[in-house]
């Protein structure tokens, strides 16, 4: 027993001592805070965005039937890359025959409405260095191309058919470009020639005078009278119209 005792004594005795040491020895393990999140990306609704900006149904109706606002869409949401978009606007395809664009096939008219963007963002800035690089390549393919130019600041898209110019930007911040164009993109793998430009409206019919003045057997043909009453009457209007118009500045007065 004592034994025993002998040998438990200097056990409990180092863990004693030992103990005080190794809670000095190891501090609280710091946590550091989780990062915050980063916030979602921006993504800008073409469709909402071309319902609202201007007169752009037309270009808007084609986008939606095609499909082709889902390929814009996509690329309207890659934020590295981005879109550049020349939207006509209504009064640009109603000055072409309607024919024009009733008479392409479905694949036709989805390669010109792809036409009518580049595959990158580009501010009106950069348009300059970027006439550089002419013929600039669409969405349609590398066959569908653009030729730009940078007049000190007024630019505009040549096709083959027609050299619109950009009248306004609808909205410009990466990594969506959308610009107002005042004629629809023509190329020349969908249009062998010159569109024909829509009828001019015809012109409203002129008035005849006869159907304003009255005529002889309405108002009469009689002689003209030589009663006294009748020459009194057109004296006292004659007279009383200075009066009228004077009176009439009095009050102005």
């Amino acid at each position: 027993m004592k034994l025993s005792i002998s040998i438990l004594a200097p056990v409990i005795l180092t863990l004693f001592i030992s103990t005080p040491t190794l809670a000095q020895s190891s501090p609280p393990v710091f946590i550091p805070p989780s990062p915050a999140p980063a916030p979602a990306p921006h993504y800008v609704n073409l469709t909402d965005l071309l319902s609202v900006a201007g007169p752009f149904g037309t270009f808007l109706n084609y986008l939606i039937q095609t499909n082709v606002i889902d390929t814009f869409q996509n690329q309207a949401n890659d934020t590295k890359v981005g879109i550049t978009m020349f939207v006509p606007k209504d009064s640009a395809f109603s000055a072409l025959k309607k024919t024009t664009f009733s008479n392409l096939t479905q694949d036709q008219l989805k390669s010109l409405l792809l036409y009518h963007a580049l595959p990158q963002y580009y501010s009106l800035a950069e348009f300059k260095n970027l006439s550089v690089l002419n013929p600039v390549s669409t969405f349609a393919g590398s066959q569908y191309n653009l030729n730009l130019t940078d007049n000190m600041g007024s630019i505009r898209v040549k096709s083959m058919w027609s050299n619109p110019k950009i009248t306004s930007s609808v909205y410009s911040t990466r990594p969506v470009a959308v610009y107002e164009l005042d004629k629809v993109l023509l190329p020349l793998q969908l249009f062998s020639t010159d569109p024909p430009l829509a009828p001019a409206p015809a012109p409203a019919p002129e008035s005849k005078a006869s159907d304003l003045a009255p005529s002889a057997t309405a108002t009469g043909s009689k002689p003209k009278s030589t009663d006294s009453t009748g020459s009194g009457y057109g004296i006292s209007a004659s007279y009383y119209l200075p009066l009228v118009v004077s009176g009439g500045v009095m009050l102005m007065l």
